[in-house]
C-alpha cells in the first residue's frame, strides 16, 4: 500500500528541462525486478541527482471469479520500463548495466526521450494524473443536463464540489426542487 501511495506522487513538469522521461526495456517478467535493482543501484551510487523516478506502466484489472471482485495489476507495456533521468554518460551506464535491462528504446545507441504529451497519457491511463475538468459555473447559476437519467432537466447549482469533480444542484421535478449529485461534464451552463 506505501508503494502504491509513493508511486502516485510522480512529477511531470519540472524545471530542468535536460530531466527527462525514458523507455528501458528489460526481459519479460523482469519488470519489478529491475525496478527495484535500478532504484538499489541509484542509491548505492549516489545517482539520484541523476535519475529520479522508476515507474513500471500499468493498470488495474478487474476479474470476477466466484462472485468475487479480485482487482489485479496488469502491465501496460509488459518488457518496458519509464525511468525519468539527465541523460549523461553516467547515468547512462548505470540504468543500462543494471541486471535485467537489454537496452533504452532509440535510434541505434542513442536513447529518444518521450514527449510530455506522451508521457502525461500514460500517468493518465495508469490513473496517477488527476484530470479535474474545468467548470465555469458559480452557485446560484442555472444549468441544463446533458446526460444521465436527468437528461434535459434545467436547475440551479446549490454546491460545487471541486474535489470530486461533482455539482449540487436542484431541479425541479413533479413540481418540487430535488437535489441531485451531478459531474461536471453533465451540465452545460445556460
Amino acid at each position: 500500500m506505501d508503494e502504491e501511495k509513493e508511486s502516485r506522487n510522480v512529477e511531470v513538469g519540472t524545471d530542468n528541462p535536460e530531466r527527462r522521461w525514458y523507455v528501458v526495456h528489460t526481459y519479460s517478467g523482469y519488470e519489478n525486478k529491475v525496478k527495484a535493482n535500478l532504484e538499489k543501484r541509484v542509491a548505492s551510487m549516489n545517482m539520484e541527482n541523476q535519475i529520479f523516478q522508476v515507474l513500471i506502466p500499468e493498470e488495474d484489472e478487474v476479474e470476477y471469479k466466484g462472485g468475487q471482485k479480485k482487482v489485479t495489476k496488469k502491465r501496460i507495456f509488459p518488457g518496458y520500463v519509464l525511468v525519468e533521468m539527465i541523460m549523461t554518460d553516467d547515468s547512462w551506464v548505470t540504468v543500462r548495466h543494471t541486471p535485467g535491462v537489454t537496452g533504452f528504446v532509440g535510434s541505434g545507441t542513442k536513447p529518444i526521450p518521450l514527449q510530455p504529451h506522451e508521457v502525461q497519457k500514460i500517468l493518465k491511463h495508469m490513473g496517477m494524473l488527476e484530470t479535474k475538468p474545468k467548470i465555469d459555473v458559480e452557485v446560484g447559476e442555472y444549468v441544463r443536463v446533458k446526460s444521465g437519467p436527468f437528461e434535459n432537466f434545467e436547475g440551479m447549482v446549490k454546491e460545487i464540489l471541486a474535489d470530486r469533480g461533482k455539482l449540487r444542484v436542484n431541479i425541479s421535478m413533479f413540481g418540487r426542487e430535488t437535489p441531485v449529485e451531478l459531474d461536471y461534464e453533465q451540465v452545460e451552463k445556460l
